[in-house]
């Protein structure tokens, strides 16, 4: 796991903290130092959860590039790992509940500099709502650690599912832990309708980070055939 400075401040501006005691800390991935601000205590999207950190060891393992990539990240938290992503060349939409968004808006201001702060969006999203306002053509999406209740899985697949398509690469770093029936979701609701592979392992081996590309079902093969039929027909008509 990469090191990192704690540093505790007083939140005394309540515009950005809402007067409650944080932590700061400064990390250090692919050559950037991020400085994150978060909850002193863990705390639902305010905290700096250990997956996140084993995602962005993982972008840091692989000298993964996003350059000219459309990035959605799910669940972004204190928005450590969607920050990365930017400063590797991501056009980033960053998402979370509403709640949770004045705390990742500071700490992108802090990390992302003036010229690349049109590669930054940050919009609410709850995986129940309608989800038709998001595109279905992003290049990437992430996720760490979004696998936590099994009440939630059926609406991150179906928000997965809708995000996604089938030039799609997707990153979900989980922390394995079996109060969550984390297993359910990765071995046998993603692989119904994603390739799923696990691509790196951390925290003890307790952190897991799956890559997934989605699956071309029967009825997706027979477009796919149909318009190759078409095209060769216009083909030959033109001979």
């Amino acid at each position: 796991m990469e090191d990192f400075t704690e540093v505790q401040i007083s939140a005394t501006n309540p515009e950005h903290h809402d007067g409650l005691e944080v932590c700061e800390n400064l990390y250090h991935f692919c050559g950037n130092a991020l400085k994150i601000s978060r909850d002193k205590y863990p705390s639902f999207g305010s905290y700096v959860w250990e997956a996140g950190l084993v995602l962005c060891e993982y972008f840091e393992k692989e000298k993964m590039s996003f350059t000219g990539k459309k990035v959605i990240e799910l669940g972004s938290g204190t928005g450590i790992v969607g920050i990365l992503a930017v400063l590797l060349g991501g056009n980033v939409t960053f998402t979370d509940q509403t709640f949770i968004l004045k705390k990742m808006k500071y700490n992108i201001s802090v990390n992302i500099p003036p010229w690349l702060t049109n590669h930054t969006k940050v919009c609410a999203l709850s995986w129940d709502d309608d989800l038709s306002c998001f595109p279905t053509d992003y290049d990437v999406i992430l996720g760490s650690d979004i696998v936590y209740s099994s009440s939630s899985y059926p609406s991150l697949l179906q928000t997965l599912q809708h995000l996604s398509n089938h030039s799609t690469t997707i990153y979900i770093s989980s922390d394995v832990r079996p109060v969550n029936e984390c297993n359910v979701f990765h071995a046998e609701m993603l692989p119904k309708h994603f390739h799923c592979e696990r691509v790196h392992q951390s925290g003890n081996n307790r952190i897991h980070v799956y890559k997934l590309t989605k699956k071309q079902h029967t009825g997706d093969k027979e477009l796919v055939w149909s318009e190759d039929a078409i095209n060769m027909g216009l083909r030959k008509s033109s001979d």
